[in-house]
């Protein structure tokens, strides 16, 4: 057994619920083993401002499981790679600043990083392992996105809360005869629509993996219309394309973000259903609500899981891995299996069968 080892662990990217839980179960994992742990606050800037770090002990974190977001803090536009940097002249240049990160880790003397991230997030404990720092990851994401793990925590949270929203629209939505367009979020993958819209009984799915033609949309909404079902429930991944068009976003250009700002895609499509169609349409965007909160029993569970794993894969020095679960265990995936391509879904799984056969229009 290490005697005396020191881990830093960050939270990057967007929060998500359960962050909280990893850092429970990483603290507490170090403590029964006589190590120390820091909170690196806010990313990566605590590694390059060390009045950004302070010590983790057990009673700092016994009772921040059912917290959401993070007690360390998170950003997406901090990748120390592709540092944003206003030079005296006003301007923003952008600098790699990875050295002076690695600098610092060494004066400190940390033995291992666990960086708790996206795949952005992932992307840049990756580009650290490279230059020789001990890292292992630990995936989180509310966009269930991530390779070689069957699941992230955040995303049973972020379902359930997009699944609430949806039943409660249907009381409304019948109320008045209208379509309701709800946009959730995912990116680039569409399993948070997947899930809550069959949860919910929605009647039109749109994910990234499919791209829709919104006249097809509009003849279900017609067809349910002539059926005596007088009103609809249209859920949108905020990544959904249309049939030869591109991802809507919104464009704002922030310097330094890790991905693209999507949204805009259900009012978008809200509007091409009340032209096509003259139904009374509204859209409703959840946002941020699906990450807020606390986390639900499986995101704590599953978070005390990878925080536990991640404390193991450094006692046995298994540097470059991220915790994945493949079930019914909790193992080490190397981090160059897991960057560079998301986990999509696929468009044959069981799960869109079955909302198919269940008549749920995809759009296409």
């Amino acid at each position: 057994m290490d005697k005396g080892m020191r881990i830093a662990i960050n939270t990057g990217g967007g929060d998500a619920p359960g962050l909280n839980a990893v850092i429970k179960a990483v603290v507490m994992g170090a403590d029964s083993r006589n190590w120390e742990v820091y909170g690196i606050k806010n990313g990566y800037a605590g590694l390059l401002n060390t009045d950004e770090m302070f010590r983790l002990t057990p009673a700092m974190v016994h009772d921040i499981c059912s917290l959401g977001g993070t007690i360390l803090g998170t950003t997406n536009k901090g990748n120390p790679f592709k540092m944003p940097i206003t030079n005296l002249a006003g301007e923003t240049e952008i600098r790699d600043v990875s050295d002076k990160v690695m600098d610092n880790f060494k004066r400190l003397r940390f033995d291992c990083l666990i960086a708790v991230g996206g795949d952005g997030s992932l992307e840049i404990a990756y580009d650290f392992f490279k230059k020789g720092m001990p890292v292992i990851g630990v995936p989180k994401t509310i966009d269930n996105d991530i390779r070689a793990t069957v699941i992230t925590f955040g995303f049973d949270t972020a379902v359930n809360i997009a699944t609430e929203a949806i039943d409660r629209l249907h009381s409304t939505a019948k109320s008045h005869d209208r379509v309701m367009v709800v946009e959730v979020m995912g990116r680039n993958a569409g399993w948070i629509a997947l899930h809550s819209g069959v949860s919910g009984s929605a009647n039109v799915i749109l994910i990234p993996e499919i791209p829709f033609d919104i006249d097809k949309i509009c003849d279900h909404v017609s067809e349910l219309e002539l059926q005596g079902h007088h009103y609809a429930i249209v859920v949108v991944a905020e990544g959904a394309v249309p049939l030869g068009g591109r991802v809507i976003d919104k464009g704002n250009g922030e310097v330094g973000r890790q991905h693209v700002v999507l949204g805009g895609v259900g009012e978008y499509v809200a509007k091409e259903i009340a032209r096509k169609t003259g139904k009374d349409t509204r859209s409703l965007v959840l946002g941020h609500l699906q990450r807020g909160g606390s986390p639900t029993t499986f995101d704590r569970l599953m978070g005390l899981r990878f925080g536990a794993a991640a404390v193991r894969m450094a006692e046995e020095k298994k540097f470059g891995t991220m915790v994945a679960l493949n079930p019914p265990v909790v193992t080490a995936i190397p981090l160059s299996d897991v960057i560079g391509n998301i986990k999509r879904v696929p468009t044959d799984i069981d799960t869109i069968k079955t909302a198919r056969e269940i008549g749920i229009s995809f759009g296409d």
